[in-house]
């Protein structure tokens, strides 16, 4: 009296079961209840076998639970087949655990259809149970910092060490004013030692820059700044000091407005500076706009040929028309315009890459 779809269901069971005694070399150390489980829920066994085969031959698993907790989630049956065959671990995880996870991840993430989102993206994330007391800890301090819980749900998925980090230690890089938007551009950075922060930021400050103005350097320079050296930090600042002839104070202003200075090395500078003075632009022109040391020497010199081509001596006006903008002209109106502007400086390319 089985209907087509049962004999099929049974069918397609009996075919994995059969194959499964025949290509499994390990079959008497795996697990029976377990792949049995699997196959009902529709889950590649080959592919677990293939990459977490050790999941199929633990004593203790609780695959109906894991689905259960998935179901009351939101998850439907492919997406629940989905995330056991790329994180089968999640099997082995208590389900008094994986409720409490679930719970902690509710109160960040409301939304059944988005947490079920970014759980099957990132399974091993959510199902990380170890130092439960430390995320929560993490959450309800980066929460006290007015992070909203949409980021904070993004770190939790994509930075799931940071949570798992003793809140302790988080609290050591945490430069409170500009926190919030270092992690939204970069979830990683509290992954980067104090000791580098401290560093940095205090050479920074010994040379006289304010609060407020390490903020600026900081969301300028994203997490990049805790990776710069003091000793080629201050080789930059010597060249800069030395080749525009300002004072401490003018020297921090033109930091400030091109803090690419602190990520180029020093060769680069000098032979972008110079570049500069052998086309016949003036020390003062590249005070008034320091980003042009952004460009390569053989960007400067196409633009000023193209700028040329149109009647305009650079040498003889700013050189704001050419930062931050791509080699691109137009003449109208007997006036020259700019198109298709775009950024240069990337604070989260590797640093010391060569430029030219």
């Amino acid at each position: 009296n089985l209907n087509k779809l049962e004999l099929s269901y049974i069918w397609s069971w009996s075919v994995n079961r059969c194959m499964s005694s025949v290509t499994s070399p390990n079959k008497t150390l795996e697990n029976q209840l377990t792949m049995d489980s699997l196959y009902q829920l529709s889950v590649d066994i080959r592919k677990v076998r293939k990459f977490r085969g050790w999941v199929l031959s633990e004593n203790s698993a609780y695959v109906s639970e894991t689905a259960d907790l998935l179901r009351d989630m939101g998850a439907d049956p492919t997406a629940i087949a989905r995330i056991l065959e790329t994180h089968p671990e999640a099997v082995l995880c208590r389900p008094e655990d994986v409720a409490a996870q679930r719970d902690l991840w509710v109160s960040v993430c409301p939304n059944k259809r988005e947490l079920m989102s970014i759980i099957e993206k990132f399974p091993a994330s959510f199902f990380t149970l170890t130092h439960h007391s430390n995320q929560r800890a993490n959450i309800l301090y980066l929460q006290s910092l007015r992070l909203s819980n949409r980021i904070i749900g993004k770190l939790m998925a994509s930075a799931p060490q940071s949570f798992s980090r003793p809140v302790e230690l988080n609290k050591e890089v945490n430069l409170r004013i500009w926190l919030p938007n270092l992690l939204s551009q970069n979830p990683f950075i509290l992954l980067r030692p104090a000791e580098a922060w401290r560093d940095s930021l205090g050479f920074l400050r010994e040379q006289g820059f304010t609060t407020a103005e390490l903020l600026n350097l900081v969301s300028s320079l994203s997490a990049s700044i805790a990776e710069l050296q003091p000793e080629a930090m201050q080789q930059a600042l010597a060249y800069i000091e030395g080749a525009f002839a300002c004072s401490k104070d003018e020297l921090k202003q033109i930091v400030i407005r091109c803090p690419a200075i602190f990520y180029y090395s020093l060769p680069t500078l000098v032979g972008r500076f110079q570049g500069l003075m052998d086309v016949g632009v003036s020390m003062e022109q590249v005070k008034e706009s320091p980003n042009i040391l952004e460009l390569t020497t053989q960007i400067v010199l196409h633009c000023i040929q193209n700028l040329a081509s149109y009647g305009y001596d650079v040498c003889s006006g700013s050189l704001d028309i050419i930062v931050g903008t791509k080699m691109d002209f137009e003449m109208s109106y007997g006036k020259l315009h700019l198109r298709q502007q775009r950024p240069l400086f990337n604070p989260v390319a590797p640093l010391r890459s060569a430029e030219e």
